[in-house]
């Protein structure tokens, strides 16, 4: 496998194919990764794919962790409207987000990936064959060949991989660059401010979006059309003008760039996939650019690694832009450029930020993103309302803790490397859970009944004290819930328990083109 470009998206991608034991090789044109003044935020979703991938202890060891995104009205200088992330708690074992910059978030993904990463070689040239890719970098030492079963396109928003397939990108350039300007400014102690560590001064004439990043300030805003870059003593000034006079303001590094909303036509050419900026490019407003491509870094290995291995037809490939699609374009897309018009006092509040806080943390952490997983054009990014709603197919999986005959598991752990089916029952009426006949599939009863030692269940079966999860979930008794290796929710089906029938594998069969693998198959 080859992925080219390590930038953030493709340095995950690389983790996410390795996580699932895919042989995978980077390929970076520069001779060292970006030192750019770039995206700073990571949203709760991205946090959940990184612990996926056994990556996260090394992000939030660089990060700043924040459990409130702020408002500030720009007369009074006070905080109005927030965003509070700590009420997800029966969500995500990661109710808050995270501030760290591009140019340190790449070196600490770098440091984590295992397998070769080789700088300095720039794609000229590729060409496909049925089972493969041939390609062909330009390197300091020469020309280099290399075939790969696949080609995976993280090369940028300027892809010379989806330039070479020919495909179209749609949509338009803001006229409007931006201004991102890191600042070394002590607001803590000698000029104390309670600005949230990611707030939003909105306003018609001039608006800033402040992030509080671990060794300094971040200042985001809007250049005019036409206007040159900015002198240091003038992006002093600017800050000076919303958080008022702070001795010592230090200009660390500031950054312009052109802002768009475009769309790769296509996504997938035969054995190529774009993702990430490559795919889409979406203006970078409630940090949806960089994140966005994070969930197509989670959508797509656990599909290659499943064709891979044999436990799924090539088929299963076509669900990665069915799915991603959609949600780069009618939603992060689409949500960014409302918050965009929002800041400037232009257009209303998005649902996602006036419906309830948990509503709105949920859908502010990328957690409310439900897939169109059985192609019916059934999908959403937002959810609403103050108390957590039940879950719907396509849904990414609440994330909470049962117990099994060892102790402690929580449902995305379980469903890292699997699909997984959840019979939610009552184990004392001894129903029959089909048993463990392979990897690919795995199914547990769940209850609030421990399951008795007489009762043939006791290796499959999970402890759901008070029914929490149960509630969580908001489903009936006798209801099978089928999680896929992404967490999210492939079916929600009606079970009988007496009978001798398997609607899981019935329901992977669909979805994967094959019978989940046996043991036996594995072994092989």
């Amino acid at each position: 496998m080859a992925v080219v470009g390590a930038g953030p998206i493709g340095l995950i991608t690389a983790l996410g194919l390795t996580h699932y034991g895919v042989p995978v090789t980077v390929f970076e044109e520069d001779e060292r990764l970006s030192l750019d003044t770039k995206a700073g935020t990571v949203l709760t979703r991205t946090l959940e794919v990184l612990h996926r991938y056994g990556v996260l202890p090394e992000v939030l060891r660089a990060s700043l962790r924040i459990d409130e995104i702020g408002e500030i009205d720009r007369v009074s200088n006070e905080p109005t409207l927030s965003v509070r992330t700590g009420e997800l708690t029966e969500d995500t074992r990661f109710p808050f987000v995270i501030n760290i910059p591009q140019h340190h978030l790449e070196p600490v993904l770098r440091d984590s990936f295992r397998g070769p990463l080789h700088m300095a070689h720039r794609l000229t040239t590729f060409k496909q064959h049925d089972d493969h890719v041939e390609l062909t970098f330009a390197t300091p030492g020469g020309e280099r060949h290399v075939k790969a079963r696949y080609l995976l396109a993280c090369d940028g928003g300027r892809s010379q991989i989806r330039e070479q397939l020919g495909i179209a990108v749609d949509g338009h350039t803001l006229d409007e660059r931006y201004m991102l300007v890191d600042l070394k400014a002590d607001l803590d102690v000698a000029n104390p401010r309670d600005y949230p560590y990611l707030a939003y001064f909105s306003d018609p004439s001039e608006w800033m979006i402040l992030v509080r990043q671990p060794h300094c300030w971040r200042f985001l805003y809007p250049l005019p059309k036409g206007a040159g870059e900015p002198t240091h003593e003038e992006l002093r000034d600017k800050a000076v003008r919303f958080i008022g006079e702070v001795d010592g303001i230090e200009v660390l590094g500031a950054n312009i760039y052109t802002v768009h909303h475009r769309v790769a036509g296509q996504w997938r050419d035969g054995q190529v996939f774009l993702l990430g900026d490559a795919a889409h490019l979406i203006t970078p407003m409630w940090a949806l650019g960089l994140n966005t491509g994070v969930l197509d870094a989670s959508n797509l290995p656990w599909r290659l690694a499943w064709v891979l291995r044999g436990w799924a037809s090539e088929s299963l490939l076509n669900g990665y832009e069915i799915e991603q699609v959609p949600v780069a374009i009618k939603g992060s897309g689409q949500m960014a450029e409302a918050a965009r018009s929002y800041m400037n006092r232009q257009g209303e509040a998005v649902e996602a930020m006036t419906d309830g806080n948990w509503g709105n943390a949920f859908t502010r952490g990328l957690l409310g993103v439900r897939l169109d997983v059985d192609g019916t054009g059934d999908w959403s990014m937002v959810k609403t309302g103050s108390a957590p709603s039940p879950v719907r197919t396509g849904d990414r999986a609440p994330d909470l803790p049962l117990f099994g005959p060892e102790g402690q598991v929580y449902l995305h752990d379980l469903a890292a490397d699997s699909f997984v089916a959840l019979y939610f029952t009552d184990t004392r009426r001894r129903p029959r859970v089909p048993a463990q006949e392979g990897p690919a599939l795995r199914r547990f009863a769940v209850s609030r009944w421990d399951a008795p030692h007489d009762s043939g269940l006791r290796d499959r079966a999970l402890f759901d004290p008070a029914g929490r999860v149960r509630r969580r979930f908001g489903v009936a008794a006798d209801t099978l819930v089928l999680l896929r290796p992404d967490a999210h929710i492939a079916a929600i089906v009606p079970f009988d328990p007496l009978a001798d029938e398997d609607p899981a594998a019935a329901i992977y069969q669909r979805i994967c083109g094959r019978a989940p693998a046996r043991f036996e198959e594995t072994q092989q």
